[in-house]
């Protein structure tokens, strides 16, 4: 039996123009993303963190599947692409009902549309003439612009507001179309890494969160960082001061919070974290000699300055340690916490009638397995430790961004249309019994939502009108009005 591929086609369409298929899909990215806010993301979070907080199982699989990197997941990003495609489908699919909705505006309603109209009202009336006039003037009472419709012999009035409602779940799709557009460009094309700078370190290397290193085309330099604390001493606000450096000049300088990036070429640096390097900037000391003449000094060291003491004596700041242990005579770091401070110097002095120079280690504090300090021939005394720090930043390019935020805004008119305007419409037509000769005027309406609320504005209009009729003579003069042909 051949396959019929004209029957498989229209089925896959029908499928992917349904409605419910696109809820299906439109609820899961909405779970993706929800997990996605739940598990811990790279790089955002720091490694230490992701492997505290799941077993080194747990991560390995989480890592395979992408979980830890939701929104550039190839599965994430083809799944945003199948409900772009059911969105665009279901909107070829009924637009063009839509539009000749919307073009072709229904002004004359027939017997059988009269019979099935909900609300509906009849008035009895002396004559045509004084039921159009009647139900024009309650219309511009409450607001609408009523148009005299002409249909071969018979006569009527239609008023409308906000028809542009009929349209507003387009608003919507587009918004969407835009919102995911903006994603897969992000995350085909978008990346994000991290940069750690000390004060008045230059770079324009950027870590990547897979590992691997992305040259920028300009460099950053970090010319100051701090951290502003509560009263009870915990951080309130990481800040630093950037500045862009291009063909050798500044040509950008900002300060950077938590919430306010520096943005340059379509790249963002946001702060993201702030902490001692395990560096120091200033080591200031007075050093005095240990025959006590001479003159006392006061010095100040960055780890490898050497300074004169005297004619024969220099000191050299040689290392520094911010959390040190001592194992079998040897001092090494256990981490860059400022907990456990340890600083060494190397005194070196060349005393009279010695051909060689000889070294002295004198630590901070004095270590007994490897300190000279006694021997030294100048003493030390620490007056202030400044420690270096370094600001941690993450670094994006977002090509897509542009398109989400139009998204939004747009989803936020789209919604706003949805929710709060409302497509009235009301038709007013004179109905006479050739066999009695009486007249009535039957008044419809229709609103595609928020009906309860439309009842009470029918019925305003129904009393409106059956008020006026007790004003208008029967044999008033017509009155006026804008007349069109019904279509």
């Amino acid at each position: 039996m051949a396959l019929d591929f004209r029957a498989v086609a229209h089925k896959s369409w029908r499928t992917i123009a349904s409605i419910q298929t696109g809820v299906v899909l439109l609820i899961l990215v909405v779970i993706l993303a929800a997990a996605g806010t739940i598990v811990l993301q790279r790089p955002v979070t720091e490694p230490d963190e992701m492997q505290s907080a799941y077993s080194p199982q747990a991560l390995r699989i989480l890592d395979a599947v992408g979980m830890t990197d939701v929104f550039h997941a190839w599965w994430f990003l083809g799944l945003m692409l199948l409900v772009s495609l059911c969105i665009t489908a279901a909107s070829i699919d009924r637009f063009p009902n839509s539009w000749r909705f919307f073009s072709r505006p229904y002004k004359y309603p027939d017997e059988s549309f009269r019979r099935a109209s909900h609300p509906q009202k009849s008035v009895a009336i002396a004559d045509e003439e004084t039921g159009l006039v009647a139900a024009q003037r309650a219309l511009h009472s409450l607001g609408f612009k009523p148009e005299r419709v002409v249909r071969e012999d018979h006569f009527g009035i239609f008023a409308e507001r906000h028809r542009i409602s009929e349209m507003a779940v387009y608003i919507v799709h587009a918004s969407l179309l835009l919102i995911f557009f903006g994603t897969i460009v992000d995350g085909l094309w978008g990346w994000r890494g991290t940069l750690n700078l000390n004060e008045g370190q230059t770079s324009n290397i950027v870590e990547l969160r897979d590992g691997s290193m992305r040259t920028l085309p300009f460099a950053i330099r970090c010319d100051s960082a701090g951290q502003e604390n509560y009263k009870d001493g915990t951080p309130k606000k990481w800040w630093s001061n950037l500045a862009v450096v291009e063909g050798g000049q500044d040509v950008k300088k900002k300060e950077i919070v938590v919430n306010d990036p520096l943005l340059y070429s379509g790249i963002r640096f946001y702060q993201s974290s702030y902490g001692p390097n395990g560096k120091v900037d200033k080591f200031s000391l007075v050093a005095t000699p240990s025959t006590g003449s001479g003159q006392t000094k006061e010095i100040a060291l960055a780890v490898d300055d050497t300074v004169p003491l005297d004619a024969d004596t220099t000191v050299r700041f040689a290392e520094f340690f911010p959390d040190y242990a001592v194992r079998d005579g040897q001092v090494y770091r256990k981490s860059n916490d400022l907990e456990n401070p340890a600083a060494h110097l190397i005194v070196t002095s060349k005393r009279a009638g010695e051909s060689n120079a000889k070294n002295f280690d004198v630590w901070f504090p004095p270590l007994e397995e490897v300190a000279d300090n006694s021997k030294s021939p100048w003493q030390f005394h620490a007056t202030d430790l400044k420690m270096g720090h370094f600001t941690g930043l993450q670094v994006s390019h977002e090509p897509g961004q542009w398109a989400v935020w139009s998204g939004v805004v747009l989803l936020g008119i789209g919604l706003a249309f949805v929710f709060y305007v409302v497509h009235m419409r009301f038709w007013a037509v004179p109905v006479c019994d050739p066999k009695t000769g009486k007249c009535s005027l039957w008044i419809g309406g229709s609103a595609n939502r928020n009906r309860d609320a439309f009842e009470q504005r029918f019925n305003d209009l129904v009393a409106s009108v059956e008020e006026g009729l007790k004003t208008i003579p029967s044999s008033s003069p017509r009155e006026q009005v804008a007349t069109v042909v019904a279509n």
